[in-house]
């Protein structure tokens, strides 16, 4: 077998364990595998580069050591990161992605257009570069600061931001951007092409900040599948400029992996790409002039563990409240004390509760809830008319019955989980303020409805400590 050959069969080994990854990391079971088996691809496939430029004679590899070393010195700390902050770090990684590969298009474009050589820039080429570029640096910009708003920066609005005109301005930029790509494709070699180039480079660095500015914390599950799947299609573009096929077949699995991820989201939403890309779902709703004042009913631990002691079933919602409060471990107990009681537990899981997708299986495994207890939206609502008791940890929007009802609400026909059929319901939040959505939430209002204020962490473990205590009784 040839050196070439080698290469080849490596990439192609790569690609397998990347398409077994996907597939393995869909199912919690077989999950851990899967990112072993994305860890073994990847590897398979920076050695399969490696020699691959030892073939065509390449001479650099302290330059490569070098980027290896400032990539870990980075990546290492970022890995450390609890489970509440994977999705910033997730956009993160994007932002990582989409700004290599806009470097590489950016040298690559340099490089031909110095040594003036036409094959080099053929309209193929010259296509593949300024997707790359546009693609690369928008996900660049725009994941930095979907990143700073889920990170809640001082500085970064986590409201959605919008002005007259916003999507006109933001149109015209990628249109401006896509007018001089053209210009570029129809003669590369023209004396205007280096500023072009650069123009194309600023547009899409701002075009990615106005993209993500108008996104409130509602939508960033699906802003972050999104940016995933623009970050999968700049890494296309960029096997297309580096005729590397193992980096168009990792690109496009990444690329349209993120898609469906992003059309599930949607659909989890009931939206449209351009209502969540444009729409500035999360802009704070204002209050009815005149409207009757509501109050909530409160309640103490003590009363709701002896009312979910004397359950046959409990449904738990977890919420981005859950994961700040970092109260999985004290979820466990809880679920642990009503087991041991004989309470059926199941846990609601929407599919976009929290701030990325599968935010709470993440944090529910990491507690070493069983899987077969975590039930997605669509199959606990059928049951949540039979529980006794349905117990909300930091979850809002997701349980907002205006969902349904409300036609003026910026959430109406979204689906929701049904937690206003339950015979009693507890809802653990830290204030009263309104959810990412900017809205008021019915639910809290109900007869049925009893609040419990506080940190979710403590207060699970009061619930958990309180059922353990009648248990030794």
């Amino acid at each position: 077998m040839t050196a070439a050959n080698l290469v080849q069969l490596l990439y192609l080994v790569a690609t397998g364990l990347f398409i077994m990854s996907l597939r393995w990391m869909s199912d919690p079971e077989t999950a851990r595998k899967g990112v072993f088996s994305g860890v073994a691809a990847m590897a398979l496939a920076v050695a399969g580069t490696l020699a691959g430029v030892t073939i065509t004679g390449g001479t650099h590899y302290w330059w490569i050591l070098a980027a290896f070393i400032a990539g870990a010195a980075v990546g290492y700390p970022l890995a450390q990161v609890p489970l509440t902050a994977v999705p910033q770090r997730t956009a993160l990684s994007h932002a990582f992605g989409g700004l290599a590969a806009g470097l590489v298009g950016a040298g690559k474009f340099f490089l031909y257009y110095g040594q003036r050589n036409e094959s080099n820039l053929g309209p193929t080429i010259v296509i593949a570069l300024v997707l790359e570029i546009l693609l690369g640096f928008l996900t660049f910009t725009g994941s930095l600061l979907a990143a700073g708003k889920l990170q809640e920066i001082k500085w970064i609005p986590q409201r959605p931001v919008t002005y007259p005109l916003q999507n006109v301005i933001n149109l015209g930029l990628f249109a401006a951007a896509l007018a001089l790509g053209v210009a570029l494709v129809l003669n590369p070699l023209a004396g205007w092409a280096p500023v072009a180039f650069m123009l194309i480079v600023a547009l899409s660095l701002a075009f990615g900040v106005l993209l993500i500015l108008p996104i409130g914390g509602a939508d960033m599950p699906t802003v972050i599948s999104i940016l995933n799947a623009y970050a999968g299609l700049s890494a296309v573009a960029m096997g297309f400029v580096l005729n590397n096929k193992l980096l168009i077949t990792a690109g496009a699995l990444d690329g349209s992996s993120g898609l469906i991820l992003s059309i599930i989201m949607c659909k989890a939403m009931n939206r449209s790409f351009t209502n969540v890309l444009f729409g500035a779902f999360g802009q704070t709703q204002q209050a009815a002039a005149g409207g009757e004042a509501k109050s909530y009913k409160s309640d103490t631990v003590e009363s709701a563990a002896q009312v979910m002691a004397q359950a046959d079933l409990v449904v738990i919602v977890p919420g981005y409240g859950m994961a700040v409060a970092q109260a999985q471990h004290r979820v466990r107990e809880l679920y642990d004390q009503l087991k041991k009681r004989g309470v059926t537990v199941k846990f609601a899981i929407h599919p976009v509760a929290g701030r990325m997708p599968g935010h709470m299986n993440v944090l529910l495994a990491e507690a070493e809830i069983p899987y077969d207890d975590l039930v997605e939206m669509d199959e606990i609502n059928g049951d949540l008319p039979q529980a006794d008791v349905a117990l909300i940890i930091g979850a809002n929007d997701v349980v907002n019955p205006a969902a349904r009802a409300d036609k003026t609400s910026p959430i109406y026909g979204m689906p929701i989980i049904d937690a206003d059929k339950a015979r009693t319901v507890y809802a653990i939040k830290r204030s009263k303020n309104p959810g990412f959505a900017g809205i008021e939430n019915e639910l809290y209002y109900l007869d049925k409805t009893f609040m419990l204020f506080g940190d979710a962490k403590a207060v699970v473990g009061e619930l958990a400590r309180n059922l353990a205590e009648a248990g030794n009784h």
